[in-house]
């Protein structure tokens, strides 16, 4: 019987660079047969991510790196190109863009190398549920002439980026599971915000959660909800009519003197001389 993983890869086909302006994105879903090589590379940079099945990327030294679902390669310039579908897997559905990024965006491509010339960030499935949107948003305005489509695409594959550097170990990575308990608390400061709580958004033991958070985060749980809660405040003060008890609630203190005394505990005034104050 034939073993799949035994047959090698699709001959590869000489394919010439994409002609484009500064972004080209797009989505793919590729049987066994797709296999692409450009020995010279192209002179743009080359992101691929897998959204399912499995493709082989071969550098010009060292072994093929497989890209699973969650996996993506960058690849620099001039880096020869050839990637296929893993013919252990007979499928590969992938985003891809190659792109002329802005100056601005050097630090956000410097991923880990696999292999010279080529970069490689594997995401679990929280951050990945963000970049998915933003790659796709980028493809998509690329097919539609609607506004300035190169700057649409330009912002969604920079926004994916981003969340590519929020795993890049390079950087300050943090836990996926954080990053959904930062969002949590930044939609719902005015709700229940306890360390239990946020404990079973992370699906953390409330002791190990607080110990995570202190460490990645560089506070204890408890003082950056009170830190986010107040920088809100303080921005209601400033732009809204709202009196000072009203602002409290929505920020999630249910008494305005305590309220008042942590404000001025944080920014050395009470909440309605901070607002006279801005306003003034």
């Amino acid at each position: 019987m034939d073993d799949p993983a035994a047959r090698a890869q699709a001959p590869a086909v000489e394919v010439p660079p994409p002609e484009f302006g500064r972004v080209v994105a797009g989505e793919h879903d590729e049987g066994a047969g797709y296999h692409v090589r450009r020995s010279r590379g192209t002179q743009d940079w080359l992101l691929l991510h897998t959204v399912a099945g499995a493709g082989l990327l071969r550098p010009s030294a060292g072994p093929p790196l497989r890209l699973g679902p969650g996996a993506a390669a960058l690849i620099a310039p001039g880096t020869v190109h050839d990637y296929g579908t893993d013919p252990a897997v007979g499928r590969w559905r992938l985003l891809y863009a190659h792109v002329h990024p802005p100056a601005s965006w050097t630090a956000l491509l410097d991923w880990p190398e696999a292999a010279p010339g080529t970069g490689l960030i594997t995401l679990g499935a929280e951050v990945e549920a963000r970049v998915l949107p933003s790659l796709r948003s980028a493809a998509r305005a690329t097919r539609l002439e609607v506004g300035r489509p190169e700057l649409f695409a330009l912002n969604g594959l920079e926004a994916a980026l981003l969340w590519y550097d929020t795993q890049n170990p390079r950087r300050h990575r943090i836990d996926e599971r954080l990053l959904r308990v930062l969002e949590h608390i930044d939609a719902h400061l005015a709700e229940d915000l306890s360390l239990r709580r946020l404990a079973e958004v992370a699906h953390l033991s409330p002791s190990r959660f607080s110990h995570l958070f202190s460490a990645q985060v560089g506070s204890a749980p408890a003082a950056y909800v009170e830190a986010q809660r107040l920088e809100l405040a303080a921005h209601l003060l400033e732009l809204t009519p709202d009196p000072v008890a009203r602002i409290a609630r929505r920020v999630g203190y249910a008494d305005p003197l305590y309220f008042s005394r942590r404000f001025r505990a944080r920014h050395g005034v009470s909440p309605r001389e901070h607002q006279s104050r801005r306003r003034a």
